[in-house]
């Protein structure tokens, strides 16, 4: 038996022991929404039960960036003055809308916890909208007020809505009353918190809505990962560690499973401000001495592309992850010689913003065996790979990856239809990724029909091809993704002109720019007066496009 296989087979034990009757993480079969599923017996019920245990905390730093600090006791504080004005002053009541739109700062994670300890449901703004996005999603969930940085402020209509600035105003009413208590509303788990748009196939981006059970699974995942380490040895309690945060608040990766969750373990969250400079954030490792690191690809790849990483002081990492888009086993290998962390404890995973965290975790240990490989799936999830049918296959077989766990979304927001062609019979989501199983781990074969995964963000060809048939002159067009050595891939466009007005590629930027948030605009271009290849029923075919 290999040494890998003995470590595998004591984390097992241990996770076996934790889990079992009577654990600490004891797990038991309960009905969730019409469906039995495993869930963590001992559980909180809503997020403003571990907001209000959070005090106990104290002065510890929950979040830190290069120009401030701010104990899990002053969290609470600013937390519950914002609260009181929200509530008191702007009417916010339990499952009203507040958008939060801005880039990460603090006052974005106090904004969140104001909002969700009211009953009320966060919404997480896409930063990178452009204004017409902005006015979609105002326009579909409605909400009481919106919490803006300058930057996005500028472009929210507030004939509409209410608006807030994250520099001025949160600053100032999160201050206003430091004596307020934290509000105790009524909340039931599976009442919404949080709705996370991801982009639909119609080409309208979807909010998934993710309920304080999602969020509350999430935290007890979580918690259970740094129990099974503590037992495993690991010598850092999960108080001591220093998570860094420097990925968008708008993704689950950020919010779901690293801010949240350290409201509960006593961790520090390390902000990373701005854009990605990769000497900035070197810097901030260094000085805060971080030790857990959650990356995409993109950020791993611009590390390869810095130089030499010895000349800073990493030696605090513990711990270093990929996740939201594909990475190869050669880039691994890069980067495991580069990144000492990496050699020792590069981990990688497959989830999607409808199932709140990964699914699946291929741990190092997985990667030396199955490079490939996106891991086994965690606690509480059922992983099945079915065919066209619905039923189960079995091992080596290839089908749709469908997931069942307490982690899985309520639904999409005021979208019944797509609600009941993602989550089916007995809560299974369908994710409509290809994926089979191998030696009992997880192998994705194809991500979502054309799904394009630029830099850790999704494009979605239909909402770019839908924008670009509104241009005039334009007769039809393809959107594609095809690779690129930072981004992963890039966004690549076929137009076919109607051959009689004049139209080049700045036109189409231009276009696309003023309606498209700037990751989703084609950054490769083909202008043709040839007809798409289409099959037999019309439909384009992609792969035979010639970017």
């Amino acid at each position: 038996m290999s040494a890998t296989t003995d470590h595998r087979e004591a984390v097992s034990e241990v996770v076996r022991r934790l889990t079992a009757p009577g654990g600490a993480f004891e797990l038991a079969h309960e009905d969730v929404l019409g469906a039995r599923m495993r869930v963590f017996a001992h559980r909180r019920t809503s997020l403003t039960e571990v907001l209000s245990d959070s005090v106990r905390h104290g002065e510890r730093d929950y979040l830190v960036t290069e120009r401030e600090r701010i104990s899990f006791a002053e969290h609470a504080r600013r937390v519950a003055s914002l609260a009181r004005v929200l509530h008191e002053g702007y009417g916010v009541r339990k499952g009203d809308r507040v958008t939060i739109l801005a880039q990460n700062t603090p006052g974005w994670i106090v904004a969140f916890w104001a909002t969700v300890s009211l009953g009320a449901i966060a919404v997480g703004g896409n930063s990178w909208w452009s204004a017409r996005e902005i006015e979609y999603s105002l326009g579909h969930t409605g909400p009481k007020l919106v919490i803006a940085d300058a930057k996005r402020a500028a472009l929210v209509d507030t004939s509409q809505v209410r608006l807030l600035t994250l520099e001025e105003d949160i600053e100032e009413l999160s201050r206003r009353h430091p004596d307020a208590p934290l509000p105790t509303p009524e909340i039931d788990e599976d009442d919404p918190a949080v709705i996370v748009y991801t982009s639909g196939t119609s080409g309208r981006p979807k909010g998934a809505v993710h309920s304080h059970r999602n969020l509350l699974a999430v935290i007890d995942y979580h918690r259970l990962n740094g129990a099974v380490a503590t037992e495993m040895g690991d010598p850092l309690r999960p108080a001591d560690r220093r998570h860094l945060l420097a990925l968008p608040l708008f993704h689950i990766a950020t919010l779901h499973n690293l801010a949240v969750p350290r409201i509960a373990d006593g961790g520090t969250v390390v902000l990373h401000l701005g854009r990605f400079e990769v000497d900035r954030v070197l810097r901030l490792v260094e000085r805060e001495r971080v030790t857990n690191w959650g990356a995409v690809p993109t950020m791993a790849h611009r590390l390869l592309e810095h130089g030499d990483l010895s000349r800073y002081d990493l030696s605090s990492l513990t711990a270093f992850s990929l996740a939201s888009a594909p990475s190869s086993p050669a880039f691994h290998r890069r980067l495991r010689a580069a990144l000492p962390v990496a050699g020792r404890a590069l981990a990688n995973s497959y989830g999607l913003t409808e199932s709140s965290t990964g699914a699946a975790v291929a741990t190092a240990a997985d990667l030396a065996e199955s490079p490939d490989s996106l891991g086994r799936p965690v606690v509480t999830v059922e992983v099945e790979v079915r065919d066209p049918a619905g039923l189960p296959l079995p091992e080596g077989e290839e089908g749709e990856i469908c997931l069942r766990s307490p982690f899985v979304m309520l639904g999409y927001w005021q979208d019944t239809a797509a609600t009941e062609q993602a989550i089916r019979a007995d809560r299974w989501l369908h994710t409509g990724d290809i994926g089979v199983f191998e030696g009992g781990r997880l192998r994705l074969t194809s991500r979502r029909s054309d799904l394009i995964l630029r830099a850790g963000e999704n494009v979605y060809p239909a909402e770019v091809e839908d924008v670009l048939a509104e241009c005039p002159g334009v007769r039809e067009c393809v959107v594609v993704g095809v690779p690129h050595p930072d981004l992963g891939q890039e966004v690549a466009a076929v137009v076919v002109t109607d051959g009689r007005t004049a139209l080049d590629e700045s036109e189409l930027v231009e276009f696309t720019r003023e309606r498209l948030a700037r990751y989703k605009v084609p950054s490769r271009w083909r202008l043709t007066e040839e007809g798409l290849p289409r099959n037999a029923t019309g439909k384009v075919l992609r792969r035979e496009v010639t970017t």
